[in-house]
């Protein structure tokens, strides 16, 4: 089936610990006209709604910080997803933070309420941290706990309000009855930085985390087919690629929470373009460049849009095959 895509920008930066998430989107515009490459001219943009104007209001839920905005970006986040697919068209999702990814999940399973997703999550962060057990009150490390309806109580450490209780379950429950993705359809590739808390879940979950070392080790080659392998049975393939995934030595620390021993860009590259070629895939997100925490001036925009343009030319070849 042909993909045509669509570029569905979000801006929100609401679940960072850092200010700048939200130029992340921008940031890579400029860096493909900085060579004068039309790349953004070529497809049609959607563009998200945030609620980027609470960073200018008080914190009203520490475990949860700016959770009420959340549950709109999410709903915002899923409707265009939601709406991008039911149009027959390829989501390709450029975000700010990382916390709303759990609202394109949202809107795969809106979308395709019946089909089984598979999780590629590319990032240096398991993100599966919850209102009960976060040390920060950051919900961008939060997003998956959303996806699998997991609070993680065995390793509570926080006392909810009554409030941030509510809104923490419409973020679990909305557009679903359940679940809308299962531990053994979650992969993690390149995470090396998690919390105890999260370490249990992941534990107890038997999470599948392919490390830097164990791509190094086994080949890149050798792990893509142990994750399609694993997702076999899934009917379809979202993939949530972090910046902080790749290794700063070989990029720049332009990204919220950036982590040494990473991804080479051309490993990334290998797993991106891969995924991109499954006819399982369905959509892809790219998150986490903020051009405000470049030390190399705007590095980090460039390398991740060297990266878009190979994934997406990857897409469009695969959309040649299928006429």
């Amino acid at each position: 089936m042909k993909k045509e895509i669509k570029l569905i920008i979000n801006k929100s930066e609401i679940t960072a610990g850092t200010r700048g998430a939200s130029l992340g989107p921008d940031a890579i515009m400029t860096a493909a006209r900085k060579n004068d490459n039309l790349f953004f001219g070529k497809y049609p943009l959607g563009y998200v709604e945030d609620a980027n104007y609470m960073l200018d209001e008080e914190i009203k839920y520490p475990y949860a910080k700016r959770i009420e905005g959340l549950v709109k970006v999410f709903e915002n986040v899923s409707k265009e997803v939601k709406n991008t697919l039911l149009d027959g068209k390829f989501p390709f999702v450029i975000a700010g933070d990382h916390g709303s990814a759990g609202g394109t999940i949202m809107g795969v399973k809106a979308a395709y309420p019946n089909k089984r997703i598979g999780v590629v999550w590319i990032d240096a962060h398991g993100d599966l941290h919850t209102p009960y057990t976060t040390p920060s009150g950051n919900m961008h490390g939060m997003p998956l706990s959303t996806a699998l309806a997991e609070d993680n109580k065995q390793v509570q450490k926080n006392k909810l309000s009554e409030k941030e209780t509510e809104l923490w379950n419409r973020l679990k429950e909305m557009d679903t009855n359940g679940p809308r993705i299962k531990s053994e359809d979650l992969v993690f590739i390149s995470v090396r930085d998690t919390e105890e808390q999260e370490d249990a879940l992941i534990e107890r979950l038997n999470i599948t985390n392919h490390t830097v070392d164990a791509v190094r080790e086994k080949s890149k080659e050798t792990v893509m087919h142990e994750i399609l392998s694993q997702l076999n049975e899934c009917d379809l393939i979202y993939v949530s690629f972090d910046v902080d995934s790749m290794d700063p030595e070989f990029t720049s620390h332009g990204t919220g929470t950036p982590v040494d021993h990473g991804l080479m860009p051309e490993e990334a590259e290998f797993f991106l373009t891969e995924l991109a070629k499954n006819k399982k895939t369905v959509c892809i997100e790219f998150v986490e460049v903020n051009p405000c925490l470049d030390e190399k001036i705007n590095k980090m925009a460039e390398v991740t849009f060297d990266l878009l343009e190979k994934t997406i030319q990857q897409i469009e070849i695969e959309n040649g095959k299928s006429n």
